[in-house]
């Protein structure tokens, strides 16, 4: 299962990488086209591998958080990264009510975990630690830098598209054979196919990732029915109490903080909480280990 949803992701992202090169090609309407959207490509990728835990974080008004201000944290983080075999991340505490967390960097030993100071103060010590093993299974995945380059391209294609389209349509330049870079397909799918495919590419990549973290949480934890009660207080709350921030970021959190009508249900960066549920209780049932709590006491 976890191969598979390696290759999945791998393919996806893939996919979303040759949608810029295609709208470099029709915007210019030759082989150069072919370069620039490959150079295009590149530069996205290596800025969201850089650069985007800084944004994550700032977006939310995350704080790092200090060991002497919240000392039982830190040692619960501590004991469930060794678990998963990676390095402490940095811990940040975003000062929000809604009941999420998110985890960021672009790799285990440049992370960080945010945990909203509404999902500390709402669930127990059980919950709590199967929410942070789901995070550090994203750490130990390097789903944090696959998030990040599949939401640089998908937000880099859309403004490549706007940007050069404009251009195509208020400058034109002759080609060589006779033709022009304002030809009507290629702005069409500029404008707004290849926007739209992006989008749906970014968040089919994001549903992957979260089946295989809730499986890492459960393997952590030894304790996948911990989860599936914090899934459950976590997709009841966010209704009541959403968090406020840059909506490209939706996919880093556990539980999609957007809303679910209309089109939005589309758009959806997670898999259904139901379906997420169903799957960490058929993990249950099979799991040969009694459930263990871990705790600073412990």
């Amino acid at each position: 299962m976890a191969a598979n949803n390696q290759l999945k992701t791998l393919a996806l992202l893939a996919l979303l990488s040759g949608l810029i090169v295609l709208a470099g090609y029709l915007l210019v309407g030759d082989e150069t086209g072919l370069i620039y959207g490959l150079g295009f490509a590149a530069v996205s990728s290596f800025g969201s591998w850089y650069y985007s835990d800084r944004a994550a974080l700032a977006a939310f008004k995350a704080q790092p958080t200090p060991r002497e201000a919240a000392p039982e944290l830190f040692e619960r983080l501590e004991k469930l990264s060794d678990r998963a075999g990676i390095p402490t991340p940095t811990l940040y505490l975003v000062p929000s009510e809604a009941a999420n967390a998110f985890a960021t960097g672009r790799d285990p030993n440049h992370a960080a975990i945010a945990l909203t100071k509404g999902i500390i103060d709402l669930l127990p010590d059980d919950e709590l630690d199967a929410v942070i093993a789901h995070e550090l299974t994203h750490v130990r995945n390097r789903d944090t830098l696959t998030q990040a380059v599949a939401g640089t391209l998908a937000g880099s294609l859309t403004f490549l598209g706007r940007i050069l389209t404009l251009g195509a349509l208020y400058f034109p330049v002759a080609r060589a054979g006779g033709r022009r870079g304002n030809n009507p397909i290629a702005i069409l799918f500029l404008l707004v196919i290849a926007p739209f495919a992006a989008g749906l590419i970014r968040m089919a990549i994001s549903r992957t990732r979260e089946y295989a973290a809730d499986a890492g949480a459960a393997e952590i934890t030894e304790n996948p029915l911990a989860l599936v009660r914090a899934l459950e207080t976590l997709e009841a709350m966010g209704q009541k109490v959403p968090i406020h921030g840059n909506p490209a970021f939706a996919p880093l959190f556990i539980i999609n903080p957007l809303s679910k009508e209309g089109m939005m249900a589309l758009l959806k960066t997670h898999p259904s909480t139901e379906d997420r549920i169903q799957r960490l209780q058929e993990i249950a049932k099979t799991a040969s280990a009694e459930p263990k709590v871990l705790s600073p006491s412990t």
